[in-house]
């Protein structure tokens, strides 16, 4: 189906957080059963794909990014697409183009693979940058322009995007404007002791993306993304998130702090995880326990910084212990 734009959802109830406690659950699980011993990057992943964001998965290769992805999106169905991001690829490859019919003489839209409910960009940075800004209108848009026409790609619609770490030959370095795109950016990492010994196992599940249980379909989502997006964030929490953001502008490791539209970001995903653990309102620990996720890759470093071994998490780190949280209102 192709999707329309979303009327505000009323706000939602605790009967309603509880529906949809439910059905995340529901989807961690079974995306759980193809990548094992990961469930908090998985729990992340679906935080954003309630909030109606896109996914970067960066790391090496082999700890699992493709099979999360593909995973989520044999658990929630619908359309689903994968493009291999190589340095030959083109624009029109994966937005689509106009090419002309000659029996009848119109000139016609193909449509490219991000008409779907779930694409995999895979291994996204060794595309070159032209290819990549391609997705910049379409992850915020959810549109598509060709020859002065949009065109809607379907709802919900969620990108996750894989890309290996830049040093690693081949690779490019994605710019700014598309790092923004991507309301978190994760790390899968290597699988514990335990785990990965399971993975080794004859006989495992895991990677067996064929296996995935479909739990839910794609309006279903949809319905709560704009349910969520209606969650209620008291102003000190939403005082709190601005606090956060203009220490990290003020701060002098950073070329660059976390924009308005980080912020944003960072809101509609501490409304998701807020109800992911039974609320219907936001409290700081949701916001701290994103922020880094959220705002750590929209952040750029300072030369000296690098040059000091400092991370972007670093800097959050100190920010969150630096700026008061708001407290409870006693009773």
């Amino acid at each position: 189906m192709t999707g329309m734009a979303l009327e505000p959802a009323q706000v939602p109830t605790q009967a309603d957080v509880s529906r949809f406690r439910l059905l995340h659950d529901g989807i961690v699980d079974a995306v759980g059963e193809a990548l094992q011993g990961k469930r908090s990057v998985i729990e992340q992943a679906a935080v954003a794909l309630f909030a109606g964001g896109h996914v970067l998965l960066e790391d090496v290769p082999g700890t699992g990014k493709t099979t999360l992805a593909r995973a989520f999106s044999a658990a929630i169905g619908g359309i689903s697409r994968r493009i291999q991001f190589t340095p030959d690829l083109l624009p029109a490859d994966v937005t689509g183009t106009s090419v002309f019919d000659p029996a009848t003489g119109q000139i016609s839209f193909r449509p490219g693979p991000v008409f779907a409910n779930v694409l995999l960009a895979d291994e996204i940075n060794r595309a070159a940058a032209k290819t990549q800004s391609a997705l910049l209108e379409v992850m915020a848009e959810h549109t598509v322009t060709t020859d002065g026409v949009a065109q809607r790609v379907p709802d919900p619609f969620l990108v996750i995007a894989t890309q290996n770490p830049v040093d690693m030959d081949g690779t490019y370095r994605l710019p700014e404007a598309q790092l923004d795109r991507f309301l978190m950016r994760l790390r899968i990492g290597y699988p514990d002791l335990e785990h990965e010994v399971a993975v080794l196992r004859p006989g495992s599940a895991a990677g067996r993306i064929g296996d995935v249980r479909q739990v839910t379909d794609p309006d279903a989502v949809a319905e709560q993304i704009r349910l969520l997006s209606a969650l209620h964030v008291a102003d000190p929490i939403l005082n709190y998130i601005r606090a956060v953001g203009a220490a990290t502008r003020a701060d002098g490791r950073l070329r660059l702090g976390a924009s308005t539209r980080a912020l944003r970001a960072l809101v509609g995903a501490a409304q998701v995880r807020a109800a992911t653990q039974g609320r219907h309102f936001v409290i700081p620990s949701d916001v701290q326990q994103l922020a880094v996720p959220v705002l750590a890759h929209r952040l750029v470093l300072s030369r000296e910084a690098q040059l000091d071994g400092v991370t972007a998490d670093d800097v959050l780190a100190d920010v969150l212990a630096r700026v008061e949280a708001p407290q409870p209102t006693p009773a």
